[in-house]
């Protein structure tokens, strides 16, 4: 089995989702008292958060670079960034190490072409959803058309991931109103809709609404394993 080397803390509740993703994946796959092999740095997601509001990416690079080489020098074969956010810097980060890195938007786009999904609605950060680093790529790479909701609808998505669900904050009034974009998504012909953030799944499941999901933590987390084992 190979090592997964995991850049965490951004928020660590979602982290927390991915330990426990990779280890029931590891179980399932393999059975027994079988877990995960992984090597996880965890970041002062303050700090960073910081350095996001404050634009200035490059520090945020430099971080996460320096974090990255720490767990390629702790055994990891390949390595998941546990956000969708810090994927703006994925390049840095993959020219600061020389082990893969699996791409969380490469793994999300590879899953929605497999089930034929040509137009998909985005829920994420701001940053996620305003810059073309995230849907960009799914548009460039693989041919799907990337809606995402109008500004007001953004500035609601981002508050509720900052101000909520990075404490473990779970707000029905919250639900309600993603629940609501996701809709507005579907009624603009979303087919499906991409839960960008990796603390969303935190909020809103596939049981609260009839319009697919993509979570992106346990897609993530799906391909790590199927990579590991």
């Amino acid at each position: 089995m190979k090592t997964i080397g995991l850049l965490g803390g951004m928020s660590w509740e979602s982290t927390a989702s991915y330990y426990h993703a990779l280890n029931e994946g590891v179980k399932a796959a393999l059975g027994g008292l079988h877990s995960a092999k992984l090597c996880l740095y965890s970041v002062d997601f303050a700090e960073i958060e910081r350095l996001q509001h404050a634009g200035d990416w490059d520090a945020t690079a430099e971080i996460l670079s320096r974090a990255a080489r720490s767990v390629e020098a702790g055994g990891a074969d390949f390595l998941l960034i546990c956000t969708n956010t810090m994927h703006k810097v994925a390049p840095e980060i993959e020219a600061a190490i020389s082990i893969p890195l699996l791409h969380i938007a490469d793994a999300t786009a590879q899953r929605l072409a497999g089930d034929g999904i040509r137009r998909v609605g985005l829920l994420g950060t701001r940053f996620t959803m305003e810059q073309d680093f995230y849907k960009g790529r799914i548009a460039a790479g693989y041919g799907i058309d990337v809606i995402v909701p109008n500004a007001q609808e953004q500035a609601l998505v981002h508050r509720v991931i900052y101000s909520e669900l990075c404490l473990g904050q779970v707000r029905d009034a919250s639900r309600q109103h993603y629940l609501e974009i996701i809709a507005s998504l579907h009624a603009r012909g979303a087919e499906a809709v991409i839960l960008g953030c990796t603390e969303i799944a935190l909020l809103v499941q596939q049981a609260h609404t009839p319009v697919p999901l993509y979570d992106t933590t346990a897609i993530h987390a799906e391909e790590a394993v199927r990579l590991a084992v």
